[in-house]
């Protein structure tokens, strides 16, 4: 687990949100893990770490692995999130995470 996850899990936990999972496997089978999930809610959220940097989720096999996963999450009825290193730092990931359980539950 990154910096940046532990930083959208101290920023969830403190706004009161505790119902979810860490590293979670959504689809049985395959090694595919999200950073976050609220399974109940069929909720999944990727930070996307290497965005900015080169890292591997901007190069060409990442970003077909990422398709991979996430297309994948789609056919099993998982809506998904993604948030950038500036969405987290700056409290956007986690306004949306409120607006989404706000819209849908």
């Amino acid at each position: 687990m990154s910096d940046l996850e532990d930083r959208l899990h101290a920023q969830l936990a403190l706004a009161g949100f505790t119902a979810f999972k860490r590293e979670f496997c959504a689809i049985s089978g395959r090694r595919f893990r999200w950073d976050f999930a609220w399974p109940d809610n069929r909720l999944l959220v990727e930070v996307q770490g290497g965005a900015w940097n080169g890292g591997k989720h901007g190069r060409g096999s990442g970003i077909a692995k990422d398709t991979e996963k996430l297309n994948l999450a789609a056919i099993h009825g998982w809506r998904v999130m993604q948030f950038t290193s500036d969405q987290i730092r700056s409290g956007k990931a986690l306004r949306w995470v409120q607006d989404w359980f706000r819209e849908n539950s």
